[in-house]
């Protein structure tokens, strides 16, 4: 909801919008490939991870609050303030996950960790349902639907004109990261602290890199082959998260209320990936499922291109007439790009959920911390190339269809190359 507010009011053109989000988002990727793997093997020499995991959350609190003042024609934030807060936003997130994906070994035994990683990503979708519901209902329909139940006015008196029911989302979103990110803080057990302060151990940590890349490359040539791919597959599948709204709200057409709900749409099959995921990595294993998951997202993404107002499959014509009873995506290339993105959404979450647990049962087990910093590496290292095609191919021929459809070329090299990973040996339960 925030990004297409950004593209089509804050920048005020849907194709430059799209160029300059992706833009931003390739530019906290080159950040994050240029530092996550020594952020991880610091928090190896250091021990503890919570302390450096409070920071980078408390950053991405900061940069997701302060897009508030996103307004049009540079009345709040001037734009390279909003395109900071999202670069900002983006390698916190970033460096998060490096962090606390090091924490997952110590959440669940070897043989659940398939089903604890997709439960934790099955939980995340089911509260960004609650908080879309709350905000459809509580600030995007009031005042503009006549509904027994629903208020007059949006809660608090935001006003339409001014666009605060969707810059609301801003300050929810920091507020929900604060919240429950605090169980983490107060319950997950952390490893002991070795006293090495955190200037020593990046230092010493740039070096242990090294090695690192130096041992994969020798001796761990398996994990190695894993992390290629993954630089290319989960860059593919943050691209599509990144510019599938922007796209969505720009072709298709929708307002605030579609997008609201089409992204609660999403959340509940994204809750439903995080089940799936686990399920698949224990009936086939998780290389097996990651082989899935990503063969479908490359599926459902070339369906989503394929829709426009006028044309599904590229080329069949269709007309405005709806296809059934329904406020809402009632015509046949709407409710085709909502039957992909249901889809899209089960199978990025589960790939998600999947390639953790992959990552988890090839790493070393003296090697975690740094094997998690290069995972974080592979998941940004061309994080930025994504964004950037879909920039270059949006400018290029002035279409968001263009832009968006160059993502496949990322999930298929991530495909290519995950086939000569050797699969783990399953765990007994």
């Amino acid at each position: 909801m925030l990004s297409p507010y950004i593209a089509n009011h804050v920048i005020g053109d849907p194709v430059r919008g799209q160029a300059l989000i992706a833009t931003w988002h390739g530019q906290a990727g080159l950040l994050v490939a240029l530092t996550a793997p020594f952020i991880g093997a610091a928090s190896d020499r250091m021990g503890r991870r919570l302390p450096l995991l409070g920071v980078v959350s408390a950053g991405m609190a900061l940069g997701m609050a302060v897009q508030w003042w996103a307004l049009p024609e540079e009345r709040g934030l001037p734009l390279w303030g909003v395109g900071l807060a999202i670069i900002v936003t983006g390698a916190c997130y970033a460096w998060s996950e490096s962090l606390h994906n090091a924490l997952l070994t110590r959440a669940a035994r070897p043989a659940k960790l398939g089903p604890v990683s997709g439960l934790g990503l099955a939980l995340g979708n089911a509260s960004s349902v609650l908080l879309l519901v709350f905000v459809l209902l509580a600030f995007a329909l009031p005042g503009q639907i006549d509904i027994a139940f629903l208020p007059d006015a949006p809660l608090f008196g935001l006003d339409h004109a001014a666009h605060e029911p969707s810059r609301i989302v801003a300050l929810l979103c920091a507020f929900w990261l604060v919240l429950f990110a605090a169980p983490i803080f107060l319950y997950v057990p952390d490893l002991n602290s070795t006293g090495e302060r955190f200037g020593d151990a990046l230092r010493h940590g740039f070096g242990n890199v090294l090695r690192t890349i130096r041992k994969l490359r020798d001796h761990h040539r398996n994990v190695a082959h894993f992390l290629i791919a993954r630089m290319l597959y989960a860059d593919g599948k943050t691209a599509i998260l990144v510019v599938s709204g922007v796209y969505a709200s720009g072709v298709m057409g929708w307002g605030v209320i579609e997008m609201l709900v089409f992204g609660v749409v999403l959340s509940v099959f994204a809750v439903l990936g995080g089940f799936v995921g686990g399920w698949l990595d224990h009936a086939i294993g998780a290389k097996r499922a990651v082989l899935l998951e990503i063969a479908v997202t490359f599926l459902c993404l070339m369906l989503m291109v394929s829709m426009t107002p006028e044309h599904v499959l590229f080329v069949v014509p269709v007309d405005s007439t709806a296809v059934w009873p329904a406020p809402l995506f009632n015509t046949a290339p709407e409710v085709g790009y909502l039957l992909a993105g249901s889809l899209i959404a089960i199978s990025i979450t589960a790939s998600y959920a999947s390639s953790r647990t992959l990552m988890a049962q090839l790493a070393p087990a003296d090697m975690q911390g740094e094997i998690f910093g290069l995972y974080a590496l592979a998941n940004s290292a061309t994080v930025w190339i994504g964004p950037m095609l879909v920039a270059y191919f949006t400018t290029m021929y002035q279409s968001q269809q263009a832009g968006f459809g160059s993502i496949a070329l990322l999930l298929l090299g991530g495909l290519a190359v995950l086939a000569f990973v050797k699969p783990p040996p399953r765990a007994e339960p």
